[in-house]
């Protein structure tokens, strides 16, 4: 059976190399691109970088635990996926793996095949996830979603919490639909039926409108819409900021 061939880019960060270059030569069948990194410096610095598409992680790494470096990835790349591979198989290490932000825990040894597979599954799941963008508009006020805070008129203005951001950048980056409260949980929160606490939705999309409101008492547009029976969306005046544009 011919295999099914690929176009994203990994970025492996293991420290054997017999096993990095197993992994690179699996990846590189299926057609992926791959970068790889020998320690967990060298892989935060790649993983970060604009065009990966997964990073393929083991725990054990010289110069930065494993661990420190997906806590610093999500705090450059929120949305980028992650793959933990590690020979620490205890409970206990999964859940703080899959706690901190990873998508997926591969225990060793495994197969080409078993990686693979799961290589693709999280990249199917990926395929809804918010932008990285790097903030939004709102007549006079910007907000930045990395420094997690709003600005109007360039004075600073009140900070967002870090379920705010990520609420309002997927919001943000899906704005051309209603997004309704089940998949928010899914996304956000990871919880998969979300029919008891949607609660929960309501009021952090409360406390964004609160917070998008100008404070001179100005009219402001309506940041968060509510579309009955589905959920919410983002205002059509509630625009995406590129990190470029950002930047400048």
């Amino acid at each position: 059976m011919k295999a099914f061939m690929n176009t994203g880019r990994i970025v492996i960060v293991e420290d054997e190399p017999a096993i990095r270059r197993g992994i690179a030569d699996a990846m590189r069948a299926c057609g992926y691109s791959v970068a790889e990194a020998s320690d967990g410096a060298l892989g935060l610095q790649e993983g970060v970088r604009l065009g990966v598409d997964l990073v393929l992680l083991d725990l054990l790494l010289p110069r930065m635990d494993g661990l420190e470096v997906l806590k610093q990835i999500r705090q450059v790349r929120p949305t980028l996926p992650v793959i933990i591979l590690t020979a620490r198989g205890t409970e206990e290490d999964r859940v703080r793996g899959l706690r901190m932000g990873a998508d997926d825990y591969v225990v060793k040894p495994f197969s080409a095949r078993e990686l693979i597979a799961r290589v693709e599954a999280v990249l199917r799941r990926s395929v809804g996830r918010p932008l990285d963008l790097a903030g939004a508009k709102l007549a006079h006020a910007l907000i930045d979603f990395e420094r997690r805070e709003i600005r109007w008129s360039g004075e600073r203005r009140s900070e967002l919490s870090e379920t705010e951001s990520a609420l309002l950048r997927f919001l943000v980056s899906n704005r051309t639909r209603a997004v309704s409260r089940d998949e928010l949980l899914t996304r956000l929160w990871g919880i998969g039926n979300g029919h008891v606490e949607t609660r929960t939705i309501d009021m952090h999309i409360a406390r964004l409108r609160t917070k998008l409101r100008d404070p001179s008492g100005k009219t402001t547009p309506e940041a968060i819409l509510t579309v009955r029976s589905q959920g919410y969306m983002a205002g059509p005046d509630l625009l995406p900021v590129e990190p470029a544009a950002h930047a400048k």
